[in-house]
């Protein structure tokens, strides 16, 4: 808000019940008196045209204001008053007129002064002069000496579609259709260049050329013209892009400075020059209403107002902010005129038709303040004073807290009673179990076991002290898993009434879950109306997605954890999953996936280990971390307080490339199919124009084969479709083999480092488990920036790690970098560095001590914690963003050399990668096969072998006597990719 405000000299209402906007106002000597001051003009939306001379005395109570005699002109027109200006529209005379735009008519009056017969005066008549209808809806206009014609000035009348209609005063010019004209921008006349400038709708200010828009139509009258079907294309003659919508366009002309090209947008106003170069640029901290440039003081400088919906007015010079006065009403249109008694008023009018005409400065201060008195200031106190406050706030930072607090009145709990028990009746919706040899519908979700899928209930209460409202419960489980109902909506909740839903869990998909705990949400409004959010966390048992069997004594992956007590029964371990092993040794138990392979878990007899083996290592992580919880739970128990896991082997990270290897594959396949898909749909595109074409031609043509290749084309086009969704199912299998196998490769770290809490959390922060393939940013590309960010602080080994600037984000060619930076995080954390960095410790730097350095070397002596070493045959990755190589590759194939992915080598069809496969005899090339290397995803991926190939997808033209089939339900050996 500002301190001054503008001082009222001249005030009235234009009319009630009335609407005005930009445009309206028009400040000019329109009855060419002698005197040469001006009359305010104003038009209304509601056809109301009125003129005032506006005089005002000073009196001993300020200034008289508006009286009737300072109504000169009020007419009423038949049609809406878009647009008011005054020039030299009419040829043959030298006076200035009038010209004003109605949506479907543009019309130039006369406003003449006739003398009275008797002692009453004279009084002002309108006479129209001539005017011009126009074949389109109207938006704006502007005028000026157009071709650079002497004493006169010419019409230009914008439409809402973007034609520009020019009027050499009484007769039509021409008109001109601007190009790529969506949506019409202010325009203004520049002299000095003969051009129009406008707004796109593409937010770009564009400069058009008078000579180049005259010569640019074929058509010779105005109704041709209207029609604009023939023509030059217009070309803009400068473009500056601005990246806003434009609000008003204003050219200045003052003598001190070059011409230049004002353009206010919403949020800045941009200074060009007559050449479309950028002079300046103001940022406004507020929303512009209006502007005026109005004087040049200085040379090189132009004044100009601001009008803002704050209901202040700015003065600048240039870019400087000269002066702020606040007004009594939001201005939408701002002019500056000369009064008889006063010049240089600023005339302000807002949409409901008050018209201010006012002045900047200030009133003399009738109170004036005492002097204080002058005092010494004690710099020393000052600085001691100033030390305790930021002592102060830097303990009050430490003790706050950053969310905000919330009372307990209206507190809302989320109780959470978990049955104990599977359910007798299975609740699971949308699943069908099915053997290997049974049938499936294609609505139906895959899991294939021969045992029912169980499902297990939970019962949420929704428990408040002050009566809530707008209770919306919402139940999120990660993938595979499914709820029976994951939202209820309640409308209100209380302590006598408390909310209580039961839900169902159980497995959907045909793969593995990452992660067994589900969230529950509750969103409210408290009794003041406020949102409020509470959470609960839902901990699903194991046995909801695995059921015991008999242990498989060979398996190709084995994970040996280590304990410091002796070994536990398994009986004792597992009460709840024994099955068929129950009364057993304990020494062994077998737990199948639904759908999955077998995991056995061994319980040594003479050391203190246990092992876990499986055909597939991403299928190990859930038990893995059963066993060690498990176990834990099991010594806690029994008051044990200084039971440890540990692991001592070697990180199993060939296996965990594999899998994230086998994740980027199918990241990569999906972004070939979006791009063969794109070019199928530009060319059935271009085909279709090329048919509506023929069909449109008068002269029958024979069609070439196109309607044949329009079919197959769009064959092609649901076949792809098609093999985008079998493949985003494959996807998603992956993404969660993926993200069993980063939680597993994580919990061995954390077990092989001892890692503490703390350290835990940064590492799973950065080792994502989450693998979302939805959004633009993938989990590979993600990951490395995280990882080479740790690499970057705190496990830096010298401060030239320190230097090295990361790459940019996006989806690499291969996965050898983020494979390399894996293992350089595995090899520095098993060098005993921290990711923890306490702010009063050396590390604080995010080196790598030297002490720790000396340690690790003296531990080389001794057995290592690595993997099996492996030559590194890479070459030097020079990219930025490389942190070097590691001293122990830990047995990672990421040297080894992989294919890149070639940006500008899309998936090829029968040879052709862009156009249609050739036609052989009126015969559509079939696609080529395409194969998936080295895909490794266990049997939930390789559901995708039952899917049909390229070939099958898209029939031969020969078929096309027959109606489009769907796809084959066939099953096939072969995996086709891209």
């Amino acid at each position: 808000m500002s301190l001054f405000k503008a001082r009222e000299w001249w005030s009235t209402l234009a009319g009630e019940n009335e609407e005005y906007d930009h445009g309206c106002l028009c400040v000019a000597n329109i009855d060419n008196n002698s005197d040469g001051l001006d009359k305010v003009i104003v038009g209304s939306y509601h056809g109301s045209l009125r003129v005032f001379t506006p005089h005002s005395v000073k009196g001993e109570n300020g200034w008289s204001g508006f009286s009737a005699q300072d109504v000169m002109l009020e007419t009423h027109l038949q049609h809406p008053i878009l647009q008011v200006e005054a020039g030299k529209f009419v040829s043959a005379s030298e006076n200035t007129h009038l010209a004003v735009l109605h949506p479907r008519k543009l019309v130039v009056y006369s406003i003449t002064s006739v003398s009275g017969a008797v002692e009453h005066g004279s009084h002002y008549q309108l006479s129209m002069m001539y005017e011009q209808n126009l074949k389109r809806s109207s938006f704006n206009m502007c005028y000026g000496p157009f071709g650079g014609v002497k004493g006169r000035d010419f019409l230009c009348v914008q439409s809402m579609d973007g034609t520009l209609s020019v009027f050499e005063q009484e007769s039509f010019a021409f008109s001109r259709f601007l190009p790529g004209a969506l949506l019409p921008g202010p325009v203004a006349y520049v002299p000095r260049t003969d051009s129009f400038v406008t707004v796109s709708s593409s937010r770009q200010v564009e400069s058009y050329k008078y000579q180049v828009l005259a010569v640019a139509t074929d058509s010779k009258t105005k109704e041709e013209s209207q029609n604009i079907k023939s023509g030059k294309r217009v070309a803009a003659d400068w473009s500056y892009n601005i990246g806003e919508q434009a609000l008003d366009i204003f050219i200045t002309s003052f003598p001190q400075t070059p011409a230049s090209v004002f353009v206010l947008g919403d949020r800045n106003i941009f200074c060009l020059s007559e050449l479309g170069k950028l002079r300046f640029m103001k940022k406004l901290e507020y929303n512009p209403s209006c502007f005026m440039p109005y004087t040049s003081l200085s040379e090189g400088t132009i004044n100009y107002m601001v009008g803002a919906h704050t209901n202040t007015l700015m003065v600048y010079q240039d870019v400087t902010l000269k002066w702020a006065a606040q007004l009594q009403h939001i201005p939408v249109d701002v002019k500056v005129a000369n009064f008889q008694d006063l010049k240089g008023v600023i005339v302000t009018l807002d949409e409901e038709g008050h018209l201010d005409c006012s002045y900047l400065g200030t009133d003399p201060a009738m109170i004036v303040s005492g002097q204080s008195e002058a005092r010494e200031i004690n710099y020393a106190q000052q600085d001691e004073e100033m030390k305790q406050l930021q002592r102060n706030i830097k303990e009050q930072s430490h003790k706050a807290n950053v969310l905000p607090s919330r009372s307990s009145e209206d507190e809302v709990s989320i109780d959470i009673q978990m049955s104990s028990s599977l359910d007798e009746v299975s609740q699971a919706v949308g699943v069908e179990v099915y053997s290997s040899t049974h049938s499936m519908h294609a609505d139906e979700t895959q899991v294939e076991d021969e045992d029912p899928i169980p499902s297990i209930t939970a019962k949420i209460t929704v428990r408040a002290k002050l009566q809530v409202q707008n209770v919306r419960l919402s139940v999120h489980v990660p993938q595979p898993l499914a709820v029976s109902q994951p939202q209820f909506t309640f409308a209100s909740a209380d302590s006598n009434r408390p909310a209580e839903v039961f839900v169902s869990f159980f497995l959907r998909n045909n793969f593995l879950p990452a992660d067994l705990k589900a969230e529950v949400t509750a969103t409210y409004q408290n009794s003041a109306g406020a949102p409020r959010i509470a959470q609960g966390e839902i901990k699903l048992p194991v046995k909801l997605v695995v059921k015991p069997v008999a242990p498989v004594k060979m398996a190709v992956h084995k994970v040996t954890i280590e304990t410091n007590k002796p070994p536990v029964s398994l009986n004792d371990i597992f009460p709840d999953l024994l099955g068929e092993n129950a009364g057993g040794p304990g020494s062994a138990l077998g737990f199948q996936h639904f759908g999955g392979p077998v995991v056995t878990v061994l319980a040594s007899k003479t050391s203190q280990r246990y092992r876990l083996q499986c055909d597939e290592f991403e299928v190990l992580w859930l038990m893995t971390n059963e066993v060690v919880s498990r176990l834990n739970q099991h010594f806690r128990s029994r008051r044990v307080s200084d039971f440890q896991c540990s692991y001592a082997g070697t990180l199993p990270l060939p296996e965990y490339f594999e899998v994230l290897d086998a994740h980027f594959e199918i990241r990569l396949t999906d972004t070939r199919y979006k791009e063969l898909l794109t070019q199928r749909a530009v060319q059935f595109r271009a085909i279709q124009r090329r048919l509506l074409t023929r069909f449109k031609d008068k002269t029958p043509s024979p069609l070439a084969n196109l309607d044949t290749i329009l079919e197959g084309t769009y064959r092609q086009l649901l076949a792809l479709s098609d093999a985008v969704d079998d493949n985003k199912e494959a996807q998603a299998k992956a993404a969660g083999h993926l993200g069993c196998a980063t939680r597993l490769l994580n919990l061995l770290i954390r077990l092989w480092t001892n890692m503490t809490d703390r350290e835990f959390r940064i590492l799973e922060s950065s080792l994502a488990p989450s693998v979302d393939d939805n959004g633009e940013l993938g989990w590979e590309e993600s990951i490395d920036s995280a990882i080479t960010h740790l690499l970057r602080t705190c496990l830096a080994k010298n401060a030239k790690d320190q230097t090295v600037n990361p790459s940019p984000l996006g989806i690499p060619k291969d996965t050898t970098k983020v494979k390399k930076h894996i293992a350089l995080l595995c090899d520095r954390l098993g060098k005993g560095a921290k990711l923890a960095m306490d702010d009063s410790s050396e590390t604080d730097t995010g080196l790598v001590s030297e002490e720790t350095e000396k340690e690790a070397n003296k531990k080389k002596r001794k057995p290592s914690k690595s993997v099996d070493k492996e030559p590194n045959t890479a070459t030097t990755d020079e990219t930025p963003g490389d942190l070097g190589d590691a001293d122990v590759p830990i047995g990672s194939k990421f040297g080894e050399k992989k294919s890149p992915r070639r940006d500008d080598a899309p998936p090829t069809l029968n040879g052709h990668s862009n156009n249609l496969p050739s036609l052989r005899g009126g015969k559509l090339a079939p696609l080529a096969p395409l194969t998936l290397q080295n895909n490794k995803l266990g049997t939930g991926l390789n559901d995708l072998k039952k899917k049909k190939n390229l070939e099958s997808m898209v029939p031969d033209l020969d078929d096309m006597g027959s109606e489009p089939s769907s796809m084959v339900n066939g099953e096939d050996d072969a995996v086709f990719s891209m």
